[in-house]
């Protein structure tokens, strides 16, 4: 999974070269990981190291802040959750220099705590909640702007809350999945076909795979001390 994080699949070889070298601080670079960025919006995929080489620029080089395509990097890495790419995006936040121009309002400190608190929820496998917060009124203008063009953004979320559920559960009631992934009746069974995982007779209760994750096996521990060891903390033993 490193080398994944480190490389995606999907990366093309002049993104690999760019990000993987010094060119990655070269200011004239921005447009193509910007026009990247908007790649992995439509098509689905994910590169975190070529978002941050975006956000390494901006704090470089203030006059070229675009605060959309930061606000597009943070929705694309709250979907890495449990990764800490969302905050790798924070930490180059905190020391972007606050001089940019902007010809309009900067949206990004008005969403940015609401994109914490969604990643919060997201990290502490509150899904449930996740999907209220992100479904109600109050949270409109982020749909609409913004992950309204995020191709898959809801299945993105879902593929968060069945990581999550694949190392804890070996059983779980459909309805309680359901809630973690916001849907419910036949929606629910056929994501559970399309994952490959099964139900129960009564068609309740959905049967996880084993994995190494949700699988409880013993483990023995055997420490072999050599005697002269030994005699060391005997003697220490008696001393004290």
């Amino acid at each position: 999974m490193a080398s994944a994080w480190e490389c995606p699949p999907t990366r093309p070889e002049h993104i690999d070269n760019l990000v993987k070298g010094v060119d990655r601080y070269n200011p004239s670079n921005i447009t193509i990981l910007e026009d990247y960025l908007y790649q992995q919006t439509r098509n689905q995929e994910y590169d975190c190291l070529a978002n941050l080489a975006i956000l390494k620029l901006y704090q470089f080089n203030p006059d070229l802040y675009n605060p959309d395509v930061v606000i597009n990097i943070l929705i694309k890495s709250l979907t890495a959750s449990p990764l800490p790419d969302f905050n790798l995006c924070i930490a180059l936040l905190e020391e972007r220099s606050a001089s940019a121009a902007l010809d309009e309002p900067d949206p990004l400190p008005t969403l940015l705590p609401i994109l914490q608190s969604l990643h919060d929820l997201l990290y502490r496998c509150r899904f449930p909640k996740f999907w209220e917060v992100y479904r109600s009124d109050a949270l409109e203008s982020l749909r609409d702007n913004y992950t309204v063009e995020y191709v898959g953004f809801d299945d993105a979320v879902r593929g968060v809350a069945i990581r999550a559920v694949k190392a804890t559960f070996r059983r779980i009631g459909i309805e309680r999945l359901g809630s973690y992934l916001a849907l419910n009746g036949p929606d629910v069974a056929a994501f559970v076909q399309k994952l490959g995982w099964t139900l129960d007779e009564s068609g309740t209760v959905v049967n996880i795979p084993p994995n190494p994750d949700n699988q409880i096996e013993a483990t023995v521990v055997q420490e072999h001390i050599k005697l002269p060891q030994l005699a060391k903390v005997i003697a220490h033993a008696a001393k004290a």
